[in-house]
């Protein structure tokens, strides 16, 4: 797989059945794979009582990350090499994309969406494009103007995801290339931020080994992200991670420490002071590729998951009994540890084969959450109803 792997734990085998996704999601060098699948209105996607979901727009391919224009515009990212970005519009405001326009083609994978000033912002594997007023123009968009396009295009980790924070700058990780090495991880293995011109790059966080959704709390305005962990220590090491930053400069420990502060056994020798090492804030699932996370400020859902996280597990590839594709919660009882616990599930069926696999959410203004799927190209909209 990498060249940076070395033996591996005794009694272990890599699953066969997952090797080519593996080989894909590592290398980024295949675009396009699939599985026989069923439609998740097939499978019973089980919800807490009160809950629904259903299709909120299909036929977008490998639909990824999501961003909402103030008029209601919803844009999609894709993670195909050559991919398009897709808008969706809501036409007649019941709760169904019912128009879709490309607003740009074959792009270097533009997965990462970002919208600010009447601008939608494009993540690609080497930097960032954006669209200028583009909410005017979605049956004649404009050409991509680059914003910085400068950054590592390394294939592994590649892609890009991006968002702007509540300081107004524009947040962009860059992951490492590969599954577990040292490489310079001012430029590598990290979470950047830059001014909405491209200029000013600064390095804000360091030791994340691939965060793919990120978001910062309603009220106290901290950073929280997901990371992906490394492969090949067995089914259940080591866990993905959600994580805070709430200030600049903190290191996360990839390659050396994983979860609370754990030794990776390649490398953590390496560096042998845990004070360099910020710990997660909550383990989560192995190898259940947490992407997207959202907290949850709507009014539809019930008050107790106000302000909870909401996180899109796109679902294993490298453990032997799949584990993932769902939606889970992470909520934050006070006086008490968090509480991790599956929202939505079903998006794997009992045999093992997905007939989706949640990527990102988006919460609309009446308060439902929208939730891509990139192995069905569906976005489903969940809404709630005593």
């Amino acid at each position: 797989m990498n060249t940076e792997d070395k033996a591996q734990p005794k009694g272990y085998k890599k699953p066969r059945i997952f090797f080519l996704l593996g080989l894909i999601a590592t290398t980024g060098y295949l675009t396009f794979f699939s599985v026989k699948a069923t439609t998740p209105e097939m499978n019973k996607i089980t919800l807490p009582p009160g809950f629904s979901i259903a299709p909120y727009f299909k036929g977008i391919t490998r639909a990824r990350s999501m961003a909402l224009s103030p008029s209601g515009v919803l844009y999609v990212g894709s993670r195909n090499l050559n991919g398009d970005v897709t808008a969706v519009v809501d036409k007649n405001k019941d709760g169904v994309g019912d128009l879709s326009y490309v607003v740009a083609k074959k792009l270097n994978g533009p997965l990462g969406m970002a919208y600010k000033d009447g601008d939608l912002y494009i993540g690609l594997i080497n930097g960032v494009v954006k669209l200028k007023d583009i909410d005017n123009h979605l049956s004649d968009p404009p050409e991509p103007v680059p914003v910085n396009l400068n950054l590592p295009s390394d294939m592994a980790h590649g892609h890009k995801y991006i968002r702007f924070g509540p300081d107004g700058w524009l947040y962009i990780p860059v992951g490492a290339p590969c599954n577990v090495c040292e490489r310079d991880w001012t430029k590598y293995a990290c979470l950047m931020r830059m001014k909405p011109d491209g200029s000013n790059l600064q390095l804000y966080a360091q030791g994340i080994r691939n965060t793919v959704g990120f978001d910062w709390h309603p009220v106290t305005k901290e950073l929280w992200f997901t990371d992906n962990g490394r492969d090949w220590l067995g089914d259940d090491l080591p866990p993905d991670e959600l994580n805070c930053a709430p200030k600049p400069g903190l290191n996360f420990g990839y390659p050396y420490r994983y979860g609370k502060n754990v030794k990776d056994p390649e490398y953590g020798d390496k560096r042998p002071n845990d004070a360099d090492f910020t710990p997660c804030r909550v383990p989560l699932g192995p190898h259940v590729a947490a992407l997207g996370m959202r907290f949850y400020t709507g009014d539809m859902f019930p008050p107790s998951y106000k302000n909870q996280i909401f996180i899109a597990e796109h679902g294993s590839w490298n453990r032997s009994k799949p584990l993932g594709y769902r939606i889970t919660c992470v909520s934050f009882p006070e006086g008490k540890p968090p509480v991790y616990e599956v929202f939505a599930d079903g998006f794997l069926n009992s045999s093992g084969i997905p007939s989706g696999r949640p990527a990102d959410l988006c919460q609309m203004p009446d308060g439902s959450l929208l939730v891509s799927d990139d192995h069905g190209g569906t976005i489903f909209r969940i809404t709630y109803k005593k």
